[in-house]
């Protein structure tokens, strides 16, 4: 007999070989059903696994977190069952559960394309209905080997195990691989999946290895769950800020100009300008002083900053001229603080906010570029506060607020807020504990005292001190690091700042840094994404579209346009040799706040008849009027 002790702390005993499965039925009424795997000693366990020893069991059901990874993983063996049939050839890399689903990489003489999906589909259901049991198998190193002495991908992977460790395959049918597990322990347990996409993935990861074929899907405990799923992808797919930039005219990337570096459309810029105008006003009118500091730095600043030992690998290489040597600015805050080191301050003066649209160059690999989301080169609202001790937490706390006021404003929400402190073992941060104890206990006290929920999260400091992340989730349900407010005793150390207290002595300010909506190029990305190309009026690069019925209608359109112009308004006329419903329809496309049809009536009585993007009520309004409706809606930001 063997004692098996549940999450409760309860025991019962058990003949030894018993399965979580029937210890499941034995426990309560349906738990069998609905069990998926388990934890046993800690170990992710298959249901179908004899214990040999006394254990703690915990039972996986489908409520849990880990459901879903074991359903996907064992959807994924199902899926290289399938393949395997169809293309007897077939060789398998690896297949594992991912977020929202799995996928397999294969390698086959002939090539699968996505109209070959259904066809697998059809062969997966096959092999559910055949009701094949999930076996797992331990085997030696050398057993392993011979077993897959045929197959090139499986013995690079032996390779890399020690001649101890425990090797397992898992077989279905006809269907084996290496896999450490967990599995469902019958393929009649996978029911609700769908095969998604066919990409190219280098085996390991690796550019200089062959090119395999890797299938994507998805697998649910329900239908509804897997409809509500496969819904949310396409909406993902008709949000992708990719897809729309284009088709909206808002950005573009060409090689030819250089990988991760995206050039704004007109639209595109209409909408960054309007953006940094809006920051600019804001920032204006809460006390901050704007800059212009040039797009290169020397060495040397970012050797005193700290930057060049902590972000060298992420800078783009030194150019050398006249004996000095030059680097792309990765980041603003070594040119504000010579900015603040060029007089002498008072303590009077402090705080001193200091702003700037500022672009920035980080060299990330060509794997990792992605649209807009991630660039070589960005453009963003940089600010440091320069401030004495005593003025910390109203700082921090007047930045957090300004940051919340422009997220509320862009129609956004705060998801939550994480803290992020050092690590003292990593060797990531500066090394004076003093400093790093000051700032971090400053930090935790300004929240607690304001009432602020958030997140601690150690080793995620920046290197010169910690910092609140804003953390946003976007209309796709990704949450992401939209802002940031990080306190900062090392630099002003470090370039040896100072001001005049009222000891008449030197004090060391300390340095806040700000970054009020992430880049513009990810807020871009955000914005399509979450507006669906829509945007709002304040923002919409083309505001009103002009849409004269006929050639007797244009001169009217014109003297319009040129005064919604004239009133600052951004209105452009469609006075193309095209049909009305044509001309309407791209106005429609291209998801312009505005349409304004101009006829006869509207001539006559110098009116304007409008629709708004996505609603059929056509409204009839003065030229007065209709300038004061949208000027109205523009202040409020609706």
């Amino acid at each position: 007999m063997i004692e098996i002790t549940f999450k409760d702390g309860s025991t019962r005993q058990y003949d030894e070989g018993v399965t979580p499965e029937e210890i499941a039925g034995d426990i309560a009424s349906g738990l069998k059903k609905k069990s998926v795997g388990a934890y046993v000693n800690g170990e992710l366990f298959d249901l179908n696994r004899p214990i040999e020893e006394d254990a703690a069991l915990h039972l996986i059901t489908k409520d849990d977190e880990e459901a879903l990874e074991i359903l996907n993983h064992s959807s994924a063996h199902l899926l290289a069952h399938a393949i395997k049939r169809l293309y007897p050839d077939a060789r398998f890399g690896v297949g594992p559960a991912i977020e929202g689903g799995f996928y397999y990489d294969i390698a086959t003489s002939e090539s699968i394309t996505e109209e070959d999906l259904p066809k697998i589909e059809n062969e997966m259901r096959r092999i559910v209905k055949e009701a094949h049991p999930v076996k797992r198998e331990v085997l030696s190193k050398p057993e392993a080997l011979e077993r897959f002495k045929d197959d090139p991908y499986k013995l690079e992977m032996l390779e890399d195990f020690d001649d101890s460790e425990v090797i397992t395959v898992y077989t279905q049918g006809e269907f084996e691989d290496l896999c450490r597990g967990g599995h469902l322990p019958n393929t009649s347990r996978i029911r609700h999946f769908k095969l998604l996409s066919v990409a190219g993935a280098y085996w390991r990861g690796d550019s200089s290895r062959e090119m395999l074929q890797r299938v994507y899907g998805t697998s649910w405990y329900t239908k509804e769950d897997l409809d509500q799923y496969l819904e949310m992808l396409k909406e993902r797919k008709e949000r992708d800020h990719r897809k729309l930039g284009k088709e909206l005219g808002i950005f573009m990337l060409d090689e030819k100009a250089g990988q991760g570096l995206p050039i704004w459309l007109p639209k595109g810029y209409t909408v960054r300008r309007v953006l940094e105008d809006y920051v600019y006003e804001l920032e204006r009118r809460s006390g901050y002083k704007h800059l212009s500091t040039p797009v290169l730095g020397t060495r040397q600043l970012y050797e005193i900053s700290g930057h060049f030992k902590h972000y060298r690998d992420d800078m783009f290489p030194l150019m050398e001229l006249d004996d000095e040597a030059y680097v792309l600015r990765p980041m603003s805050c070594p040119h504000h603080a010579i900015v603040y080191s060029s007089a002498l301050r008072s303590y009077r003066e402090l705080p001193i906010r200091y702003a700037e649209i500022v672009t920035q160059h980080r060299y990330e690999a060509s794997g990792a570029l992605s649209g807009l989301e991630r660039v070589r080169a960005m453009t963003l609202t940089d600010a440091h506060i320069f401030a004495r001790k005593d003025q910390i937490k109203e700082e921090v706390l007047s930045a957090y607020r300004l940051i919340q006021k422009a997220i509320d404003d862009l129609g956004l929400e705060i998801d939550y807020l994480e803290l992020a402190l050092r690590d003292e073992g990593t060797g990531k941060f500066h090394d004076d504990d003093e400093l790093w104890n000051e700032a971090e206990k400053v930090m935790k006290e300004l929240l607690d005292e304001a009432g602020i929920e958030y997140k601690e999260m150690k080793g995620e400091a920046a290197f010169y001190g910690p910092k609140i992340d804003v953390q946003v989730k976007t209309a796709l349900a990704h949450v992401i690091t939209m802002s940031t407010v990080q306190l900062d005793f090392l630099l002003p150390e470090r370039f040896e700042l100072t001001y005049i207290g009222k000891d008449g002595r030197k004090h060391r300010p300390v340095l806040i840094h700000r970054g009020l909506l992430s880049t513009w190029e990810r807020l871009m990305s955000i914005l399509l994404e979450q507006y669906k190309g829509a945007f709002p009026t304040w923002l919409a690069p083309i505001q009103i579209e002009i849409i004269p019925v006929s050639d007797v209608h244009h001169d009217y359109a014109r003297d319009l346009n040129r005064k919604l112009i004239e009133k600052g308004l951004r209105s452009e006329i469609d006075d193309r040799e095209e049909k009305l419903g044509y001309r309407i329809r791209a106005a429609q496309t291209q998801k312009i706040p505005y349409q304004l049809v101009i006829g006869d009536q509207e001539v006559e009585n110098d009116t304007v008849t409008y629709r708004r993007y996505g609603e059929k009520e056509q409204t009839t309004l003065s030229v007065d009027a209709f300038i004061e409706h949208i000027h109205d809606e523009v202040r409020r930001k609706k």
